[in-house]
């Protein structure tokens, strides 16, 4: 299995001036998606098939808002294109997993219309899966696009940061300041690195927990942007003071509160229909399509609701 446990670059490249990553809610020209496929990560058969019926579901569910792009080896197409409908565009890109908000392109705008790809390095969550095919896609993709490159000098997902579109970013430390990720970069170098790849001001850093997850806690999963300054947070109504990522959600929430964002607080499902202890049931992992938001449902009808 490949590490890759140096930083992508001496000191990063900045973006061009004015340029920005936008919001998740700013208008889309299309979202791009991944095709699961390698046994290496999806050892049992049955539990492979069941992961691609439902990135096909999902595919189909967000190309009824916006055009759909899925990245998927050629010789998967075939396949591929009997589970998606036809809008869906099938693009000859070699996939291992499906997580194409961490290991896809960051694409930034700026003035005139005008695109590039920030990358941020992507090496398997610090090295805890395979990722020969997956660490390349943000640059594959950007050269079939034909847009700059711009190497934000570290490493992580772009699942653990949140941007609101209008100069701040929030992250947990567990997931980029860290030893499988950026060794020997100080906080200071990471926050003024992720600042750079997203043409952002201004760094809000919650301590988050390590070793835990295979995202070494990606706030994504807790905490989402909804505008300038405002924010929602999945907290479970009664807190188990033994559970970690309890005591690491409420330590979040109090960061966040103590920089001044305005917070709306959503509830943990209770009764979920998946029993294992492994299962994020979050609500804040939703997608914003244009016109729409795709999120999940986990059986507890009440919080689902």
């Amino acid at each position: 299995m490949a590490t890759g446990l140096t930083a992508g670059g001496p000191a990063g490249a900045a973006l061009p001036q004015g340029f920005a990553v936008p919001a998740e809610e700013a208008p889309h020209e299309a979202s791009f998606m991944q095709w699961p496929a390698s046994r290496r990560v999806y050892r049992d058969r049955v539990f492979l098939e069941m992961t691609q019926a439902a990135i096909a579901e999902v595919a189909a569910t967000i190309a009824e808002f916006e055009p759909v792009i899925l990245l998927a080896h050629p010789d998967e197409h075939d396949r591929v294109r009997r589970a998606v409908p036809s809008s869906v565009d099938l693009w000859p890109v070699p996939t291992e997993d499906l997580w194409c908000r961490d290991a896809g392109p960051l694409v930034a705008t700026g003035p005139g219309r005008r695109r590039a790809v920030s990358q941020l390095n992507f090496n398997g969550w610090g090295g805890k899966q395979v990722h020969a095919r997956d660490g390349r896609i943000a640059g594959t993709v950007a050269g079939m696009l034909g847009l700059p490159v711009h190497d934000s000098g570290i490493v992580g997902e772009a699942g653990g940061v949140e941007q609101d579109g209008h100069g701040s970013l929030m992250a947990h430390a567990s997931s980029w300041l860290i030893a499988n990720r950026n060794p020997g970069l100080s906080e200071a170098e990471v926050t003024d690195r992720l600042l750079a790849a997203y043409g952002a001001e201004r760094m809000i850093w919650a301590p988050g927990l390590a070793g835990q997850d295979i995202t070494d806690y990606h706030i994504d999963s807790l905490a989402r942007f909804t505008g300038p300054g405002r924010v929602l947070i999945q907290l479970p109504d009664t807190p188990d003071p033994r559970d970690p990522f309890h005591q690491a959600a409420l330590e979040t929430h109090d960061v966040l509160e103590a920089a001044g964002l305005e917070i709306e607080v959503i509830p943990d499902p209770v009764e979920t229909r998946v029993a294992s202890p492994d299962f994020v049931a979050s609500y804040a992992n939703y997608y914003v399509v244009n016109g729409g938001v795709v999120a999940a449902r986990f059986g507890d009808v009440e919080a689902d609701r």
